[in-house]
């Protein structure tokens, strides 16, 4: 059995007893980096030994590790923070056991998006997750994706991009479209900007951030929506006049 469980993204206190007992049962643990992982291991006592399984090695550790799998062994693969799988390495691992038939059990658990999804006070029955943008190519494709977008989009940033992609998200999506930035997920220093795509912008160029970012923009607001509904349709009618 192949268990993916998620680690805290900030405070140990968010570490479930479940995942505790699935760490310490299992014969292997492979974990994004050993060394931040063995911090949590010592918090929890668990002695169970660690295993790299990272972006630069996961391709190679695959047949590794479903092998072991397909030998019997329970194995647990976690990352350095939240969820694997989620903007970090997992999702090749679970596709292959998919293919090779064996069983996956994914640990209810931490992951930075859903707290600030939820503390941004835009709308989250429907979202898209973003993950990281592209740096370069492909970066403006996404970005008209989230401006056109119905659904509320989320984005993570690291601090040191934050206003600049800010900037570029209030150009193409407007300065007005309502949005949230919230750092820190669950650490001592934990706080949501909310206001508009603008307004954050100009925020964020004077004050400097620290910490993993989580970006929320609202979706395309509703007047935008009509707007492009009756362009739409009068493009379809004219159409069909014309035939």
């Amino acid at each position: 059995m192949l268990y993916i469980v998620p680690t805290p993204v900030g405070n140990m206190g968010d570490m479930t007893p479940r995942a505790v007992e699935v760490l310490r049962n299992c014969e292997t643990i492979y974990a994004e980096d050993t060394r931040t992982s063995s911090v949590l291991m010592k918090r929890f006592d668990i002695l169970t030994p660690l295993k790299s399984f990272h972006k630069f090695n996961e391709h190679n550790a695959l047949t590794e590790v479903t092998d072991r799998l397909k030998g019997g062994a329970d194995i647990a693969l976690i990352s350095d923070a939240g969820t694997p799988g989620i903007s970090d390495p997992g999702f090749l691992l679970s596709r292959e056991c998919r293919r090779c038939g064996i069983d996956v059990v994914t640990l209810p658990g931490a992951t930075a998006f859903v707290p600030a999804l939820v503390s941004s006070g835009l709308p989250c029955e429907r979202f898209v997750f973003q993950g990281f943008l592209p740096v370069k190519k492909g970066r403006a494709t996404r970005m008209a994706e989230i401006a056109s977008s119905e659904m509320t989009s989320i984005v993570y940033e690291s601090p040191l991009r934050l206003a600049r992609t800010l900037a570029q998200l209030a150009e193409v999506c407007g300065a007005d479209r309502e949005a949230s930035v919230s750092r820190e997920i669950s650490k001592l220093h934990e706080d949501t900007m909310r206001g508009t795509l603008g307004e954050l912008t100009e925020y964020y160029s004077q004050n400097n951030p620290r910490g993993e970012i989580v970006i929320i923009i609202g979706p395309k607001p509703q007047e935008s929506r009509a707007m492009s509904h009756r362009n739409k349709y009068r493009f379809n009618s004219d159409e069909v006049e014309e035939e």
